[in-house]
Formats: structure tokens, sequence, C-alpha cells
């Protein structure tokens, strides 16, 4: 069995260390990394310092510790760090730290380096329990998850005024298997072509009213994301008037089903992966009125039809070596009526939930689901944020992805 902290070997880590009680421990962090053949250079702030001594990181990492964003001999500390830097960790993160990353607030060495770098960032929480579930403390996590920020939650246990609860620091091994776990994730889809769909299709009845559907999208621009920041060249299809928080992936907008298919099918031959994360309705009306329809006219009567089937053209078009995966959106039998759609339509991986469940779904930021795989295995999920159930299909996609290579 390979280990698992091979991937921290000779990557550059910058270390923050906020003023929190578990300033402590980011010191047993700072030797794991060390030991594992990570390049590490801390970074203290002046919150921090009133915890832990700035001299103690100096001893155990691999440069000194910086406290300052004007005192030291280079003029801009924080670029150079956040542009130098393989990942950056901060442990422990504080609400105060948290609170100004998301918000974009830049009045210290650690706050700048966090906004200078483009290396994948770790946050380590830890605060007592009240701070931890305060509505704008999560809010900020959604925010910073919702950017590709990883998050590693705190444990329960003992807490520094005595009493037990949610806020205790993560173990510190924990956090460095997740360093490197992140670092091995980096780079492991350079090389392929994703195309990613999002957000539920409009079929116009007239020029101001159309039949559409609950999605927003976020699912498939969480995996569209992921992918860009996992190097992999991404399309992302969607019906959704939002840029994504990722440079690098282009954007093709369109409304209706048959806009989608008209996208997406002549391009399919070029893709290496395919994740038809949309909600593409089934039927459309059979005459659009050119004119808005009046109220004074009567109920008008829309005759439906069927639209495109893009998953299942695709699905009978799949070469060896491409990859589609499908979508469920399900609010009963889910895994029975997944499963059907699967063999359905030539899917190779089928991500399925259920709709109908309030912190799942459509229009919130978590999801829980159901994965089901060609081979007939499957997996379920617990409720977790979108963007890291992104990260973990986007891994059953380099699982298989390596397995037919």
């Amino acid at each position: 069995m390979s280990d698992p902290l091979l991937a921290l070997r000779g990557r550059r880590i910058v270390l923050g260390v906020c003023g929190g009680i578990a300033a402590y421990k980011a010191v047993e962090v700072c030797r794991r990394l060390v030991d594992a053949g990570a390049h590490v250079a801390p970074v203290l702030t002046a919150d921090a310092t009133r915890f832990v001594g700035a001299l103690t990181f100096s001893a155990l990492a691999s440069e000194p510790a910086r406290t300052a964003l004007f005192d030291g001999p280079e003029p801009i500390p924080h670029t150079h760090l956040g542009q130098g830097a393989d990942a950056v960790v901060v442990v422990p993160a504080t609400a105060k730290v948290i609170g100004k990353y998301a918000h974009g607030i830049s009045d210290d060495l650690l706050s700048a380096t966090l906004l200078a770098t483009r290396a994948p960032v770790l946050l380590a929480p830890a605060m007592h329990t009240e701070m931890w579930e305060h509505p704008a403390v999560q809010e900020n996590l959604v925010t910073l998850r919702r950017r590709g920020v990883h998050v590693v939650d705190p444990d329960e246990g003992r807490l520094a005024g005595g009493d037990v609860g949610a806020g205790r620091l993560a173990d510190p091994a924990r956090i460095v298997v997740e360093v490197a776990g992140i670092l091995a994730a980096a780079g492991d889809l350079a090389g392929y072509s994703f195309l990613v769909t999002a957000g539920g299709t409009r079929e116009p009845i007239d020029p101001v009213r159309f039949i559409g559907n609950r999605s927003s999208g976020k699912m498939g621009y969480a995996i569209a994301e992921a992918a860009a920041r996992r190097g992999a060249a991404v399309t992302l299809v969607t019906t959704i008037g939002r840029p994504t928080a990722v440079s690098g992936v282009d954007v093709v907008k369109v409304e209706t089903a048959e806009d989608m298919a008209a996208v997406v099918v002549p391009r399919f031959a070029d893709c290496d992966v395919v994740v038809m994360a949309a909600a593409v309705a089934d039927f459309r009306p059979k005459v659009v009125a050119d004119e808005k329809l009046k109220k004074r006219d009567g109920v008008p009567e829309v005759v439906l039809e069927p639209t495109p089937d893009v998953l299942a053209e695709l699905g009978a078009r799949k070469q060896p070596g491409q990859l589609l995966v499908g979508f469920a959106a399900e609010t009963e039998h889910v895994r029975e009526h997944a499963a059907a759609k699967m063999a359905a339509k030539g899917v190779d991986l089928m991500v399925a939930n259920d709709v109908s469940a309030p912190d799942a779904g459509f229009e919130v930021d978590t999801n829980r689901a159901i994965l089901l795989y060609s081979s007939g295995s499957s997996e379920e999920t617990p409720l977790l944020d979108k963007h890291e159930l992104a990260g973990i299909i986007l891994d059953r996609i380099v699982q298989t992805l390596g397995k037919e290579a």
C-alpha cells in the first residue's frame, strides 16, 4: 500500500496560524508536514503569537516564521508566498480569519497571502461551539466552499472553557492527510476534456412565459469548477447566467433542451467525460405563441411534445474510452428509477437524489446522493455541501478513467 503522504514530498506549504487556543496544535501539524518532506513556510497572525512563539515555528519549519506584512526584508511578502505555494493551510482557522477571507479583507500578512494565492487552500477551523454554529460563520464557510476552499470540520470534544461540544480542532494527523490528498488530486485530470451541463432548461410558451423547473445549476457549476481546478479542460453548457468561480472554464449559454442538444451533441466526440448535471425538460409546448398570451382571451390550450433526449443520444454515440455521467432527480423509488434510467440511456455513472427532501436537491447548497455504477455496484453519500459531493464524483471519475487507461 502506498504512503498517503507521498504527495507532500518536495511541495511548498504555507502554514497559517491564527490566534486561538488550538494554535499549539499547529506546531504538531508543522512537524508532520516537514517530516513528510514538505517545505513549510509559517505565517503567524499577531493574535497567534499570544498563544505560541514564532521562534518555535522557525525552529521546526523550513524557513523562519513571518508575522508581519511590512516589517520584513521583502516589500511584497504575501505575493511571493501566495505565488510560490503549492498549498496554503490555516491551523487553527478562527472565526475572524474565516470572515476576513470570505469578504476579501486583507489587513495582515496571512489574509493578504490567502487572497494572493491560486494554490489550494485548506482551513481547519477551531472555536467554541456557539461561535462554530453561529449563522455568520456557517454562511462564510458556505461562501468559501463554493469558491473551492477545502475545510476540515472540527471535531466534538472537550473545549478550552471546560465544556464539551463541536469546535475542537481536527486531529493534526488528519489535517496533514487531508493536505496530502488535496495535493494528490490537484492536476489529476490534466489532459482530459470535460463537458458539463448545468441548470434547468426553459421551454417557451410565448415571449414571456415558459415551462421550467427548479434547478439552480449549483451542482453542475460545482462539478465544472472542481474539474477545472484539477486540471481538466472544461466546457460548461448552462442555462444560468452567472460566471464561474474559476477562470479558464469555457461557458456556453443556452436556454432550451433543443439549444442544449445543438451544443452538446456535436462536441461529444471530442470529450473524454460528459457530466449531464442539467435538469433538461422532457416536454415543451408544441406551438409557441408569437405574442404574449392575454388573460382576456381565455385560458390557452398548451399541447406538449417531447424534447430531444440529450442523454440518450449521447449514450448511443458513446465510444470506448468516453465516460458519460447522468443525473436522476427523483421524488420516489429513487434507486429503482435511477437504475432504470441508467440502463436505458447507456450511462456509466448515475448520480441519483431525492429532490423532495428539503435539505437536498434543487435550490439548496447541500445534497445527498446514490451513486450507481455500470458494474452494478453503488454507494450512498451522507448530506454534503455540493462542492464536497462534486469532489467525490470527480474522484470516482478519476478511478474509472484509471481502470480504462
